[in-house]
């Protein structure tokens, strides 16, 4: 599977730079993400399916705003009633050069209260993933910086955290904690803004 990871912003292509360098299947893009020819396109919304707003206010613009009730129908339908972090869901657009979005949010609501401090980026790119690769429609994907938008995660700790992600998930390195203390140094290292004690 083809992973664009797609973005306009220098920083951030910088960062991804850093940390998928000579990744296998990977390929970082300059470029406008909507006008790209895809199997599918990453929405990094919100669990209630809210696309007015950011990146996801140009792809509803790209992709047609019968897009954003589609969502919402299908995430109303879902046992929560909410599609949560570290989720995802596959949509058919009915385009032809971007005929699928995965919805994988990376926030609750739109806030950018406490995203910049969260793993939110790892939950949603292990979501993306996972979907892009049990749905054989899919071959190729693009996705953006996520939690880098409203979220103002720095570029460098959402790149890294895409990256524990993409390892996880594509390469096979699966997590094995022997005890509760490795657990919490690698959920501390995904984001070292993050906190983990109040006392």
């Amino acid at each position: 599977m083809r992973i664009l990871l797609t973005a306009i912003t220098p920083s951030l292509v910088e960062a991804w730079g850093i940390f998928f360098k000579n990744a296998p299947g990977v390929e970082i893009l300059t470029s406008d993400i909507t006008q790209l020819t895809v199997d599918a396109l990453v929405s990094p919304a919100n669990s209630f399916g809210f696309m007015d707003g950011s990146l996801d206010y140009a792809i509803s613009e790209r992709l047609g705003w019968d897009l954003e009730k589609k969502l919402q129908a299908k995430i109303k339908a879902l046992p929560t009633g909410e599609l949560l972090v570290g989720q995802a869901i596959i949509l058919e657009t009915g385009d032809s050069k971007i005929p699928h979005l995965i919805s994988a949010p990376t926030m609750r609501i739109p806030t950018n209260f406490n995203i910049n401090t969260s793993i939110n980026a790892y939950l949603a790119m292990k979501a993306i993933l996972i979907a892009a690769q049990n749905d054989d429609r899919i071959h190729s994907v693009a996705i953006p910086g996520l939690c880098t938008g409203v979220g103002r995660m720095d570029p460098k700790i959402a790149a890294s955290q895409m990256f524990a992600a993409y390892e996880e998930i594509m390469l096979g390195k699966h997590l094995n904690f022997d005890n509760f203390a490795d657990a919490q140094r690698h959920h501390r290292l995904l984001n070292p803004l993050g906190m983990i004690w109040t006392h």
